[in-house]
Parts: structure tokens; sequence; C-alpha cells
């Protein structure tokens, strides 16, 4: 067992509302838990018990509160969970009704704003009410095209309340791309603001915005949110935000809703097709992220929460949940790099953020620019730092108790879309281990398997979950006998979720995740993930960037790896020797790439993952089916007709 990187304290431990949660569940069922792995145990052999006792710990607000807690729970899909209750997403958000802040919001122009509980709860009734005359129902559409601000959580608050289905995309998202995912479930509304801020540059996308729009004849009025302030005329069928917010109505009301009522429709990352729609419901997600939110990162309404995302992004949905724990949000738009790399450490310094979340990839970058936030930001009330998007180096852990806090709870997590949530995450009662998830999330029957259905530790294998869990999806949207769905999750082993992920459970019952499954190498017949390649290359600082394939090569498979060098840097025989040796002394000599080729740009989704697929079929000459879900689709070129890889 490796030595920790943080601990918590025995007060911390005892003060946690974790620690709160398991004494609760001792009392009422007569259980003793010595430690998490006994609570964890019981929560996925007592799945019944343990989320109706959730329920209860929450405090959620329901006009009927179900009497069965799941009833088919044999069945994996098709469980069904609080099949009687009645409740509403967005009232057990909007719970809090007073002058306390809600939302801090900054552009990346400088534009800051605050929004309190109260202001958010009479633009909410605003909202609804508009919808609600233009003759919206619960089951009905409703897409946002918009940046991280207030008014997005306003229009989905809005929408839940009357059990309409909320979809979202950020402002970046090109029309094909907004297109391929509003197309498909057939929105009545769209908000749609009018640009957005990015790497200083002023971005109008009405233009945009109106193509779109006239190609789903389902769209019936578009409503405007300034962003860019510029004076336009209206067109029919269009209205301002402003307008809306003028809407006389009664105040909040909530319809109350079926717990698998329709709440969020998400999309897969369509790299290989048209993005998959992921339906999620009211209850499944509410119950979900409070669980995570309060047990697993202890927060409460003390905290200030700042987590990096866009509206494309399912860590959008997670961090506004938050609001159902009565803290406040900082939210911000535009690039985490301008002006400088170090300005989301700035925004955390300035808000006394509490909590701060942020992709794996930021910090990599971040690392590389030689920002050392520990020297050059007060940064004394930060408790947690939280990371996900991609796994999480062992460099990047060290990163964070060298250069960033010493003593902060680091939570690298790891789940995804497909759950609007997570399997591993955080612990504010066990121990941080370098390179480490620290733990399956209550509730969640995780597991390492191998080929052959077995369960594995300390070896590499497939992440699966036994039993189901409430925030698993209802379903695909336009899926009528879930075909689709089945195979997404359930084709491989029946009745039990296969997630795509190639991980490992460690001897610290600790977790690490070795990259996706569908993108492992296979030379010589040896499984090897890209996450172990990318590790090792992050130690160079002359490298800021990489992605690794696959290419089909005499019967057997060779590792390729590309990298983007920093300005003045060549790929000379020096620092190609050093890259393969740090690959062969710290991976294996499997690991080490047959070819190492330098290119300008990598091509990457929406939501700033490696697109290693597209990467793949590009050099294969195979057709990248839709090239509208990466964010830069361009840089597919540098993978076209490269004379090394003839050889």
């Amino acid at each position: 067992m490796s030595e920790a990187l943080w601990s918590p304290t025995a007060q911390a431990i005892a003060d946690s509302r974790l620690t709160q949660f398991s004494q609760r569940v001792m009392r009422e069922t007569g259980n003793n838990f010595t430690d998490y792995n006994a609570l964890h145990h019981w929560s996925v052999t007592a799945p019944e018990q343990f989320w109706q006792l959730a329920w209860q710990y929450f405090e959620i607000r329901a006009s009927l509160v179900s009497e069965e807690t799941v009833s088919q729970i044999e069945l994996f899909p098709g469980a069904k969970w609080f099949p009687q209750s009645r409740l509403n997403y967005a009232e057990n958000l909007l719970r809090e009704d007073s002058d306390k802040i809600a939302f801090v919001s900054h552009l990346e122009n400088g534009a800051r704003r605050e929004k309190s509980y109260h202001e958010l709860a009479i633009e909410t009734a605003a909202i609804a009410q508009h919808l609600k005359n233009r003759g919206i129902e619960a089951g009905d559409r409703i897409a946002g095209w918009l940046p991280n601000i207030p008014e997005t959580a306003i229009a989905m608050l809005g929408a839940a309340s009357l059990g309409g289905v909320w979809s979202s995309c950020s402002p970046d998202f090109g029309s094909p791309g907004a297109l391929d995912r509003f197309g498909q479930i057939k929105p009545r509304v769209l908000f749609a603001c009018d640009g957005y801020y990015y790497a200083g540059r002023r971005i109008d996308i009405r233009d945009k915005v109106r193509l779109v729009a006239a190609d789903i004849p389902s769209i019936e009025q578009i409503i405007w949110i300034a962003v860019l302030n510029d004076e336009f005329e209206l067109e029919a069928n269009e209205a301002l935000w402003t307008d809306a917010l003028a809407t006389p109505n009664d105040g909040l009301s909530f319809a109350q809703l079926p717990f698998d009522h329709p709440l969020y429709i998400l999309y897969s990352s369509g790299t290989t097709g048209k993005p998959k729609c992921i339906v999620h419901g009211h209850g499944g997600t509410l119950i979900q992220h409070m669980k995570e939110h309060q047990l697993h990162l202890d927060l409460g309404e003390d905290d200030t929460l700042f987590f990096f995302t866009t509206c494309g992004w399912m860590m959008w949905n997670w961090l506004i949940s938050a609001l159902a724990t009565r803290c406040t949000i900082v939210l911000f738009d535009g690039s985490p790099f301008h002006p400088g790399p170090e300005t989301m450490f700035d925004l955390c310094e300035k808000e006394v953020v509490t909590v701060f979340g942020i992709s794996a990839k930021f910090l990599g970058g971040t690392q590389k620019e030689g920002v050392r936030p520990v020297k050059t930001h007060d940064l004394a009330k930060m408790r947690m730092l939280i990371s996900t998007g991609s796994p999480l180096t062992q460099e990047g852990f060290q990163y964070v108790y060298q250069d960033i806090k010493p003593d902060c709870h680091l939570v690298s997590m790891s789940g995804g879309t497909d759950l609007i949530s997570c399997f591993m995450l955080g612990n504010p009662n066990l121990p941080v281990y370098e390179g480490e998830l620290q733990s399956p999330g209550l509730g969640m029957a995780v597991d390492i398997w191998d080929d052959h259905g077995q369960s594995i530790t300390a070896e590499k294998g497939e992440l699966v979950c036994t039993v189901p869990f409430p925030s698993a999806p209802i379903g695909f949207w336009d899926d009528p006998n879930n075909e689709k769905f089945h195979a997404a999750y359930f084709e491989r082993f029946e009745n039990v979720w296969v997630h795509g992920d190639y991980a490992e459970k460690t001897l610290n019952d600790g977790y690490i995740i070795h990259g996706r499954s569908d993108a492992i190498l296979n030379p010589g017949g040896v499984r090897i993930g890209t996450a172990e390649i990318y590790r090792q290359v992050e130690v160079f600082d002359e490298v800021i960037d990489a992605v690794c394939v696959g290419q089909e090569w005499d019967d057997d498979i060779r590792v390729i790896l590309f990298v983007v060098l920093r300005d003045g840097t060549t790929l000379d025989t020096e620092l190609l020797s050093r890259i393969k040796t740090q690959i062969r002394n710290f991976a294996s000599p499997r690991h080490t790439p047959a070819k190492i080729l330098v290119v300008t740009d990598i091509p990457r989704t929406m939501s700033g993952k490696i697109a290693e697929l597209a990467v793949r079929d590009t050099i294969h000459g195979r057709e990248v089916k839709n090239t509208s879900a990466l964010a830069n689709p361009e840089a597919l070129k540098n993978f076209l007709g490269i004379n090394e890889l003839t050889s």
C-alpha cells in the first residue's frame, strides 16, 4: 500500500455528513459499519433500504412518497424506483427562498453578476408562466443553445417546473452539431444567446441559431438572451428574455411527476454517428446528485462551489443540482486560459471558492505553463479540488499537492453522461492515494471484470455495475423497443451494466481508469490503456498535447503516438529517445510506440475529450462519420497522408 497524499483528520471524519448518514443508518437498521467498505457493501446488497434512507436523509420534497422503494430490482435494465412517488426536480432545487446568493456569474470579458435564491424563484416563475402561456405541457422538449450563465439555469428550472424536458448545448457548437442533437428531439421552444466571448473574441451566433431553427419545424419560438447586447430586429416567432421575464404570474408552482418522468436529454459524443439521446428522470437525477454532493463531497450551505463547465457537458447538470444544498454556485463562461493560465485560480481567490472543479486536461495545461498557485494565490478557504473529464495522472496528483494546495482534498472522479453522475468519486472519510479515485459511490455496485465475467483486483479489466441504480437512463430518445439502449450497456454481460472504461481496482480499494475500452490498444494481443501512455508523456514539458492510437500493421497492431510540441521545440533524436525510454521504463516495452510523430493539433470532442477513434479511423482511411461532434474537426487533416505510417 502506497503512502497517502492526504488524509482527513479525526474531527473532520466525525463531523462529515457521510458519518452522520452512516450513524443514522446504523440506528435505523441495527447494522454496525466498521469502515466505508462495510457501509458500501450494505448499500449495494440492500439497495431498497439504502435509497429509501437516502431519500429521508436528504428530505426530498414530494407530494406523494412511494411506499415501495424499487420494483423488479432483479431487472437491469427494468428496475423501477419509487414507483408511486410524485415530485419535481425544480421544486427541490428551489427550496431556499431568501437573499442568500445562489449564483455568482462571470463572463470572460470581466462582467460579474449575482443572483439570489429569491430572485431565482421570481424569474423561474415568470419563465414557467411564459412557457405555459405558449401551451407547453409535461413531456414537451425545451432546448437551450446557451453559455453558462444564470439565465440558462432559470430557463431549465422553468421548463422542469412544468414537466418539460430540457436539453442544452453550448454556443460554440457548430450548426451541424446542434442540428444533430436538437433535430432528433424536436423541441417546441429554443432559448438562445446572441453570442458569447471566448479567448478574447466576441462571437455572434444569431445567424447560426436562425438557420438551425429553420431546419427544425417543431421550434415555435426562439427566446433571445442578450450576452453581446447588440440591438437587432426580432423576426416572427421570436421574443426577448426580458419580455418573457415580465410575464404576469402567481408565483412558483410545480407539476407533481412520476420519479422517472423525463427531465433531461443529454447526448453521447457522437463521433461514430449521430449522438445518442440519453434521457434522465426527475427523481433519479435528484437523489443521485444529492448523494454525491452531500455524502461524497460533504457539500453544504456554507460552501461556494465553482466547477468550470459548459452547458454541453453533463457537469453543468451536476453543478446546477447543487442548488439543493443551498450553497453558492460560481458560474464562468469563456476560455479558462484567457487572458492567462492563472485565470481560474484568480477567480477562486476572488470569490473565496471552497470547492473547485476542473478537468484533468486543464490541470495538465497549467502544470505545463508553470502555474503555481501555492506561491501566488490565497486559496486558504479551498478545502477541495475536483478533477474529472479524463484520468488524472500521477503527475497531476503531485502537481496539485506540490503547487496548488498541499492540504486540500483532491477528488478525482469518473462516471459520465450515461448515468449523469459518477461511479467512483471522493470520500471525505478516506485518504487520497496518488493516481487513484478514492472509492465507489454509495449504491453503485462497481466491479472490475475480466473477459470471462470474473471479478479481479490489481488487474485491468472492464468497469461494470452489477446492481440497478436510480440515475440509470430511462432510455434513449426515439428507441421504442430499447434496442439501442440495451446494445449500449447490456449486450456483453446479461443484467450487468458495462460502462466502456478499462479500469483497475487497487489494493487500497481505490480505482484507476486506464482509458476507454473501445480505444484499447492490442499490440501482440496485450491490452493497453491509452491513459497509461499519456501518464508518461505528460512528464515532458516539451509536449503540450498527445494522442495515442493503434494502427493495423502486418497482421497485428502497432502503437502510434502523435504529439503536439511547445513552440520552438523539435522532435530530435534526443527527445525521441527520452520519450520512448520513459514509456518503456515506467509502463512497459509493450507500451512503447512504434512511431512518434509530430502534429500541430489534436481533435477533441465538445467536452474536451481526445477523439482517439476519429484519429484511428483517419489514419486507416476510414470515414469519420460525424465530424460535427468535434470541437476542432479541422485537426483531422493532420492525420491524413502521413508517409511515416506506410513503413
